[in-house]
């Protein structure tokens, strides 16, 4: 094969060097499957990890991107067949294997999803992590026994990409959410993905007591810190919380109190390492019920590899609202 373009990250004296540059099939991680890749997505950790900011990656050089979806070309699995369209994302792409950001990505078959009827690959890297790690949030929640009649579902960290498709993946299925944000100008966009209520934080009164007014049936929290120490005070009795990020900070403040006198839940999310038959499961969720009604208001933008390093900026300054796409071919 000839060589191909990708965003490869090395590391040098003083701090990262990421730069789009021409490698060939031999310069990747291993791995039995080979797709061409179509489109990826741009995420909080992609801008992490290709600007040197975060302690991302494990080992150098490694392509960056966490996400990809295409063709597969290659395999040498039963499992995963040439001419499948497929999607990958978590796995440790651009961790310690090489990731989603470039025109053909190797990886062991148990890394790929078959991705379901009713998506095609440029509309999964519209939902892309972001979107997973949403769906893969609500399923946990709902395994756990949320349902709408517990009560409104509190989204923080609402504009970003996971907020705001959980915001209209919740609504989607008939739960009232309240999106909870800092951004005094995101009503409109918060109102016309299907948030019930608005909640500016900036304004907010915590509270520190160990029990506050219950007043959240659920909660998918983005922020960690403060936020997800005084949602754990005000979730309804048998409620669960999705723990998320930590933009807002890794303490948390609270006691037992909640998880033992009103049975509070918090479930840890990670996207990263959900084994394969769950990843399949929500996909095909997404696909099937989960699939948000608004996408093209979440998903505005649409970027080549050679735009990537202008983008991570805003990314790390936290002022994108929705999701960026990567058009790879």
């Amino acid at each position: 094969m000839e060589t191909f373009r990708a965003f490869r990250i090395h590391s040098q004296a003083g701090g990262d060097d990421a730069r789009v540059e021409r490698i060939t099939l031999d310069d990747l991680s291993d791995g039995g499957v080979v797709i061409r890749g179509e489109y990826s997505s741009i995420n909080y950790k992609d801008a992490l990890a290709g600007t040197g900011e975060g302690r991302i990656l494990r080992r150098y050089p490694l392509v960056g991107g966490v996400d990809v979806a295409g063709t597969v070309v290659e395999s040498d699995d039963p499992r995963v067949r040439e001419g499948d369209q497929v999607v990958v994302n978590g796995c440790g792409l651009s961790e310690t294997h090489d990731g989603g950001f470039a025109e053909y990505v190797r990886v062991p078959a148990d890394f790929v999803v078959p991705l379901p009827a009713g998506l095609d690959t440029r509309t999964a890297m519209g939902l892309g992590t972001a979107g997973f790690t949403a769906a893969l949030a609500i399923h946990r929640m709902e395994l756990n026994g949320q349902h709408p009649e517990l009560g409104p579902v509190a989204v923080t960290g609402a504009t970003g990409g996971v907020g705001s498709l959980a915001i209209d993946m919740l609504s989607g299925l008939g739960y009232s959410v309240t999106a909870i944000t800092s951004k005094a100008d995101a009503t409109d966009y918060l109102q016309a993905l299907g948030a019930s209520e608005i909640m500016n934080l900036k304004t907010a009164e915590l509270g520190d007591r160990p029990l506050e007014k219950a007043v959240w049936g659920g909660a998918v929290d983005n922020l960690g810190g403060d936020v997800l120490g005084w949602l754990t005070r005000t979730v309804r009795p048998d409620g669960n919380i999705a723990s998320i990020g930590l933009a807002a900070g890794i303490a948390l403040n609270t006691t037992v109190m909640p998880f033992i006198l009103r049975g509070v839940n918090l479930l840890g999310i990670n996207s990263v390492t959900a084994p394969r038959d769950l990843r399949i499961a929500v996909w095909q969720r997404i696909a099937a019920e989960l699939r948000p009604r608004h996408l093209d208001q979440v998903a505005t933008r649409e970027v080549g590899l050679d735009e990537l390093p202008a983008q991570f900026p805003a990314y790390i300054a936290g002022t994108v609202t929705g999701r960026t796409i990567v058009r790879l071919q």
